[in-house]
């Protein structure tokens, strides 16, 4: 006969669950913040389907629904809010707690991610990355090209640089250049064929390569001369975001084309463009570097604004 007292005893207290794995928690976040499995899987580096299982693992561990999907939206249910406002504060911090290693590593190492203008990929970047990759090779840069005015956040990105007076006010800023200044350049051909304009008006009567924004309004070209200001919106049947482009037609006699001067300094020594209304050009906002408030610099990002401001290739 079996004692009782002899029977291995029974505990009634459920076992926890096992506790989720950080990449999975990183994945939640990423997805919470953008509302997007594309957006996120971006930021991350991995695929929307590989994200989409990450967090179907997740609730399933958990046994409470975070999201709610639809083909056209991400939303967050009660639970995932409360689930995304404890987490996002100590991931940020354990993110800045290894940013600030870097300071004891022997070179510095990392991935920065960029969201630039046009303008800015060409006139900023392209003098001055060969030369950051050569002094720091093993920080990674991505740089994404886009002239729609972004959500860097939504991007997946670090950073963006756009001109000043178009970073959202809730930003931190770094100034990177001097105020660039934007002129009217034509072909030599085109110019003997319509005549050079003399006043911003006649602009009326040319051909223009328009601009098209990156909230998709169409640019009225700016001048200014002894305090007067005139905006025109110079007509013409090319309509464009493109600078590459723009430079490529104005050269082929298309039309007039309003650019930054950097872009056409060496066209126009080399005579390929000349410059009209030369007195009536105006000077814009300079090129500035920004990211969200309260994120920690990374060290790849502050050593690249370091770099630019050093060899100033437009000018600070």
């Amino acid at each position: 006969m079996v004692l009782a007292s002899a029977l291995p005893r029974r505990h009634n207290r459920s076992v926890p669950p096992p506790r989720p794995s950080l990449p999975a928690l990183g994945a939640f976040l990423a997805i919470a913040k953008h509302r997007s499995f594309r957006r996120a899987g971006l930021e991350l580096g991995v695929s929307a389907s590989a994200l989409s299982h990450a967090l179907k693992g997740l609730e399933t561990q958990l046994g409470v629904r975070l999201l709610n999907r639809t083909n056209r939206s991400v939303t967050l249910t009660a639970a995932g809010e409360d689930f995304f406002a404890s987490l996002d504060g100590p991931f940020l911090a354990i993110g800045q707690a290894v940013e600030a290693l870097n300071r004891h590593r022997g070179a510095p190492a990392g991935r920065v991610r960029l969201n630039v203008l046009e303008h800015a990929s060409a006139l900023l970047l392209a003098p001055v990355l060969p030369v950051f990759l050569a002094r720091y090779p093993d920080i990674a840069i991505d740089v994404r090209v886009a002239n729609r005015l972004l959500d860097v956040v939504d991007a997946g990105a670090d950073a963006g640089i756009r001109y000043g007076d178009t970073v959202p006010e809730d930003m931190v800023a770094h100034r990177l250049s001097a105020n660039i200044r934007w002129v009217v350049v034509g072909a030599p051909a085109y110019l003997e064929r319509f005549g050079v304009p003399a006043h911003p008006h006649d602009l009326l009567a040319h051909r223009g390569l328009r601009v098209r924004l990156g909230d998709d309004r169409i640019y009225h070209w700016e001048f200014e001369r002894h305090g007067e200001a005139i905006a025109v919106d110079v007509p013409g049947a090319l309509t464009l975001d493109s600078t590459g482009l723009a430079v490529a037609l104005a050269q082929a006699g298309a039309g007039l084309a309003y650019l930054p001067e950097p872009c056409v300094t060496p066209l126009i020594r080399a005579g390929a463009l000349r410059c009209v209304l030369g007195d009536w050009s105006a000077s814009g906002a300079a090129f500035h570097l920004y990211y969200p408030g309260r994120r920690q610099l990374p060290t790849g990002l502050r050593l690249l604004i370091a770099l630019i401001r050093e060899m100033r290739p437009l000018g600070f």
